[in-house]
């Protein structure tokens, strides 16, 4: 059996619960354009799709709408001013990171996120030093579901692919790091909405809890 050597995370709705402050620009610049705020509720199903998805949630237009661009610049903008006014690890996590640690696993971060969004917000969060890779949403010329962003964290922590445990919150975490041909978990505990349905992604295996990551290891 090949040991697993390094864990990967998705950072939205798996590594950090980031929703809160994406919620809030969103809100924001809802009330900028004097609309009402969207409940949290509906906001955090969303939160792992990045901003073009919390745009059109929250203006209902498209993509190609010649607002949207503008809109999801303010978003941005917005969001920047404020990546950790909420956002913190989820709960277990820190607890996680220091037992993989002291059983010589090392960590790192595979992101659809652009990196002027990632590398300030893992800086915020105090995981600079821990972090073995960072890879963001335009490290490499393709992102998530594709597999390369996946193979660029394998050889940045030194680690083959079925060296590897990747762990993610969306359909497409579970596909690239399966194209990867790294082993796969789905976070619970990350922003899965009604319609998700994560038994159909072919992981490895689901997880509600941070600290199910070492069960599984074992």
């Amino acid at each position: 059996m090949v040991m697993i050597r390094t864990v990967l995370f998705d950072l939205d709705g798996t590594l950090a619960d980031t929703a809160p402050d994406l919620g809030y620009a969103l809100n924001a610049l809802l009330a900028e354009h004097g609309r009402s705020a969207l409940p949290y509720a509906a906001i955090r199903p969303v939160a792992s799709h990045g901003a073009a998805a919390l745009i059109e949630l929250g203006f209902g237009i498209a993509r190609t709408d010649a607002h949207f661009a503008p809109l999801r610049e303010r978003f941005l903008e917005i969001y920047r001013a404020n990546l950790t006014r909420e956002t913190r690890l989820f709960p277990g996590m820190p607890e996680l990171l220091d037992a993989l640690a002291a059983r010589d696993i090392n960590w790192g971060i595979v992101t659809n996120k652009p990196a002027f969004l990632t590398d300030p917000l893992i800086e915020q969060l105090g995981l600079t030093e821990e972090a073995v890779c960072r890879v963001s949403g335009d490290t490499t010329a393709n992102r998530k579901p594709h597999p390369e962003p996946m193979l660029h964290a394998c050889q940045l922590a030194g680690s083959k692919p079925e060296e590897c445990l990747y762990v993610g919150d969306a359909a497409r975490d579970i596909e690239a790091g399966k194209a990867a041909g790294m082993k796969t978990l789905v976070a619970l505990f990350g922003y899965i909405g009604a319609d998700d349905h994560p038994e159909t992604w072919g992981a490895d295996g689901m997880i509600r809890h941070p600290s199910e990551i070492l069960d599984w290891l074992d």
